[in-house]
């Protein structure tokens, strides 16, 4: 998959799994990254799937309609690569967390859903539930921050409780964060993804 890795300041520091949104490219998130914390690694990895020409992590039938076998296949694809970076590059594979945005958080809620060990923990900017009918794993220990708009066209309200009730299901420590705004990507969404992140 195409990507970029920067190493963390040192092994103690996470690496940040940052994963666009639709029509996105693996630059978009660095800075979002690099506000979190400066000193963590970074995975920046771009979408496999073309729609129109705007990278995607996974196909989509229509407008929040996902392509469940094709989303099924790419988490699997997805899961395999960070492994694989973590043999090539270093860093500790124990110690991954998803900073993801609409698509690239609907993947990495995914990567929750269908593996156990697949992230220390995420931060999911207008998230939906991928999948409803997947029985999750035991997701004891694992952090989750989702950040949602009271206004979002794309993903409504129910969306993101839905699931924050699933992952808390499944042992989660989930935080969900309400900003009065649509779906975009906002400062201050990121600045209360940091104080979360600060606060681990």
């Amino acid at each position: 998959m195409k990507h970029i890795y920067n190493p963390p300041a040192d092994a103690s520091k996470p690496t940040f799994l940052l994963l666009h949104g639709t029509g996105g490219t693996e630059t978009d998130l660095l800075p979002a990254a690099g506000h979190i914390d400066p000193e963590a690694g970074v995975l920046s990895v771009r979408g496999n799937v073309s729609e129109n020409g705007m990278p995607r992590f996974f196909k989509r039938l229509s407008e929040g309609v996902f392509d469940m076998e094709d989303l099924r296949e790419r988490t699997e694809e997805l899961h395999q690569f960070i492994g694989q970076a973590a043999d090539e590059y270093g860093f500790d594979r124990n110690n991954v967390i998803a900073l993801g945005y609409s698509n690239g958080a609907n993947i990495a809620a995914n990567l929750l859903f269908s593996y156990e060990d697949s992230l220390k923990s995420a931060i999911l900017h207008h998230p939906m539930v991928p999948d409803r009918n997947k029985e999750l794993p035991n997701l004891d220990g694992t952090r989750v921050f989702i950040a949602a708009g009271t206004n979002d066209p794309i993903c409504p309200k129910e969306e993101s409780e839905d699931l924050e009730k699933l992952l808390s299901g499944a042992g989660a420590e989930v935080s969900l964060h309400w900003e009065n705004n649509g779906h975009q990507l906002t400062m201050d969404e990121l600045v209360a993804a940091k104080a979360w992140y600060e606060k681990g």
